[in-house]
């Protein structure tokens, strides 16, 4: 069985878990970091807001070009602190929480949370012996990691499709592509099951497949190995399962011969 899994909730030498928190009702919710590096680092957090493309990536959307449900969901979100600095391997709570305003309309709000390194200030060094080469510059990557953050306000129900499975050759290596629709007033969430027809054996898996509200559809495009592709070749059913956390429940499948 060959298993792909969500973009991992690290960057550099910071790990977050959990890498999605649904806020419905009341209670609050807590973020672990953890600084597996060697050194202590610090990070700074921050609400961003991001929409899903069709192809599942996701677009940075400046303040001023959001909508109103994007204003309010900055509005209603809180969390503390907003830097930390880690010690190696030692986790720190991040709670958050949102505030509902009086009237608040059913649907789904979502930001996304953003934990930043701050990369340490390093003075500018002129380079001796020889003044033609002027300024030594050092660049420093400055990694972060995203998690998004869901406000579920009311009744709110979703339904999903599957479409088109197949698989697409490509250079370095093959795909597997498919259409995931969505209908209703929430996103959907959960595993992509690929599995042999009549033994049911489980060939692929891909956890952490969202369909968010923006977007009625979304193609995903799953990177192979040859062998992987070879060993999915004949009948086969593809099966969308809801988060085990929510009770996992077979939200869409169709039958193909890839």
């Amino acid at each position: 069985m060959a298993g792909l899994t969500a973009p991992a909730g690290a960057a550099g030498d910071l790990l977050v878990a959990p890498t999605r928190i649904v806020l419905d009702g009341p209670r609050g919710a807590e973020v672990v970091l953890n600084n597996i590096g060697s050194a202590p680092a610090t990070y700074r957090i921050s609400l961003e807001l991001r929409r899903m493309r069709a192809d599942g990536s996701l677009e940075d959307i400046p303040l001023d070009n959001a909508t109103p449900q994007e204003r309010a969901t900055l509005d209603m979100l809180f969390y503390s602190p907003r830097r930390v600095t880690l010690p190696p391997n030692q986790p720190q709570t991040i709670r958050l929480g949102a505030r509902a305003p009086e009237g608040l309309a059913d649907g789904e709000y979502r930001a996304h949370l953003l934990f930043r390194a701050v990369p340490e200030a390093r003075p500018v060094v002129a380079s001796e012996g020889d003044p033609q080469r002027g300024v030594s510059i050092s660049l420093t990557p400055i990694y972060g990691v995203t998690i998004p953050v869901i406000i579920r306000q009311g009744t709110l129900q979703a339904t999903a499709g599957l479409a088109n499975p197949r698989i697409v050759a490509g250079e370095p290596n093959p795909t597997l592509e498919l259409e995931i629709s969505r209908q209703g007033n929430r996103s959907v969430y959960g595993e992509i099951q690929v599995l042999r027809q009549g033994s049911g054996e489980v060939l692929m898996q891909a956890r952490g497949v969202a369909v968010y509200t923006e977007r009625d559809q979304r193609t995903l495009a799953l990177p192979l190995s040859p062998e992987q592709a070879a060993v999915m070749r004949g009948p086969v059913i593809v099966r969308y399962i809801e988060d085990r956390d929510v009770g996992g429940a077979t939200l869409a499948e169709v039958e193909a011969v890839l």
